[in-house]
């Protein structure tokens, strides 16, 4: 498979199947486990998804998560630690992807054999992921923990695989760019595909340091000279269409041991239960 049909593969794989894992950053069950444990806020977020990584310190998940303004981070991590273990948050989150599922999809949809086939398939793909895991330590983290029994468990736990493997290999890409992690943010933004106004209100910066970023990026070269508008100049454009097409090309190489059956396959089976998911979640 030529890298740019392998790139194209994995980008449509991962996306077709990515709101099943996205579903857990949005979803009431999330933040109730984890106040469960007395981790509330944003600080559920920080160490549920920095858990499989261990109790970690608050620069390894500034690292790993790029984009959030440091005293964010400082907020949630190490104290985090201190109220639950690791593996306390690990099993709060899969307990609250259960619930999940079962609320959007139903009972007989998870436990159905098309759920079964999904894990099979998804995890064919994370396994071989598991096997490249230099320079991507949120990947790492994550192979380390035990596959669920469950198959609607295993599905997400997969995908949580390929989200990190992918993200890492993004991270990368944005720090050959020499971008910083709200650079990264303004330039995602740029891009139309997230709203830049969303980004502003979780990440955690400041007007006056989104500011200063973005005049960091216009004498760069990478927004035009428009004060307050972060628009692409044709470089910048051609810069972030890079970034992605290179961040596809990273993450190819798990698809791929899938194949191109394969990955229609789990794109079929996985299109209308991510559907489902975000026409309640997302829209």
């Amino acid at each position: 498979m030529g890298s740019d049909a392998g790139a194209l593969l994995a980008r449509k794989t991962w996306r077709t199947v990515e709101p099943l894992h996205g579903m857990i950053y949005f979803v009431p069950e999330a933040a109730e486990a984890y106040a469960a444990l007395g981790i509330t806020g944003t600080n559920g977020y920080f160490a549920s998804r920095a858990a499989p990584m261990g109790a970690v310190s608050a620069e390894v998940v500034i690292s790993t998560f790029f984009n959030f303004k440091p005293d964010l981070v400082h907020a949630a991590i190490p104290s985090a630690w201190e109220t639950a273990t690791p593996e306390d948050l690990i099993t709060a989150r899969l307990s609250a992807v259960d619930k999940a599922y079962r609320r959007l999809l139903g009972d007989d949809l998870v436990e159905s054999d098309a759920m079964g086939r999904a894990a099979e398939l998804a995890r064919v793909v994370a396994d071989h992921a598991t096997t490249r895991l230099e320079g991507r330590p949120l990947c790492a983290g994550h192979a380390r923990l035990d596959w669920p029994d469950q198959p609607h468990l295993a599905l997400w736990q997969a995908q949580s695989i390929l989200r990190e493997f992918r993200g890492d290999g993004h991270i990368a890409l944005l720090v050959i760019h020499e971008l910083s992690g709200i650079e990264a943010l303004i330039t995602h933004g740029a891009g139309g595909d997230v709203p830049l106004a969303l980004l502003r209100s979780t990440r955690g910066w400041s007007d006056e340091e989104w500011a200063a970023a973005e005049a960091s990026l216009r004498r760069r070269g990478w927004l035009s000279g428009d004060t307050g508008e972060a628009t692409f100049t044709e470089w910048g454009a051609v810069q972030r269409q890079e970034i992605e097409d290179e961040t596809d090309r990273l993450a190819a190489a798990p698809y791929a041991k899938l194949g191109d059956e394969g990955c229609a396959e789990l794109r079929s089976l996985t299109r209308p239960w991510s559907t489902a998911v975000s026409e309640v979640l997302f829209r």
